[in-house]
């Protein structure tokens, strides 16, 4: 199975759906399930002055201040051309980001989204969370900033790309639900 997907992320001014995204990234990668095998093929990372504060608690996580964000705002073209040739999306708690990219970018609404973080049985392979920064570090995969979305999907799309020990697959396959026979005859 081959093809191409947009892993993104987000961090925005707090939780509630009157929040908004202060850093959005995307990175465009082709796959090949069988090969084992993920390459970045495009990218954009923006940051976006939103029209209310920043929670004190999102910006103890994120660390982004609103003079950070001041005057910014996201190119809706560069994000919009990547968007054109995704097959799908890939966040990590895809129900969190789908909230705040579908305000920013209704076209997404329609595409087909996939969630690395309930989309594969991490708990049953014996991981104790299902939480992005505890499973890239399970993994040994260094982010130079944890909660900032560029370095976030960086270390996704690297999580993606390691191989399960017990089914000798890459974990995108399992969360693009491709049955072991699929990749063989791939």
């Amino acid at each position: 199975m081959k093809g191409v997907g947009a892993f993104l992320d987000t961090e925005t001014t707090g939780l509630t759906s009157n929040d908004e995204v202060i850093e959005f990234a995307i990175v465009l990668f082709r796959y090949d399930v069988a090969r084992r095998k993920l390459r970045v093929i495009d990218r954009y990372r923006g940051l976006r002055e939103p029209s209310c504060a920043i929670d004190p608690g999102a910006e103890a996580v994120h660390g982004i201040s609103f003079d950070q964000v001041r005057g910014k705002r996201l190119k809706d073209r560069a994000v919009r051309r990547i968007l054109s040739k995704a097959d799908f999306l890939v966040a990590h708690n895809a129900a969190f980001d789908r909230r705040f990219v579908t305000k920013l970018y209704p076209e997404t609404e329609a595409m087909r989204w996939h969630c690395s973080m309930n989309g594969i049985g991490w708990r049953k392979k014996g991981f104790t969370s299902k939480g992005l920064q505890q499973l890239l570090a399970a993994h040994g995969i260094k982010v130079k900033r944890g909660h900032r979305a560029l370095d976030d999907v960086t270390g996704a799309l690297n999580l993606l790309a390691q191989t399960d020990a017990k089914t000798s697959q890459i974990y995108l396959a399992e969360l693009l639900d491709v049955e072991p026979d699929e990749v063989e005859r791939a």
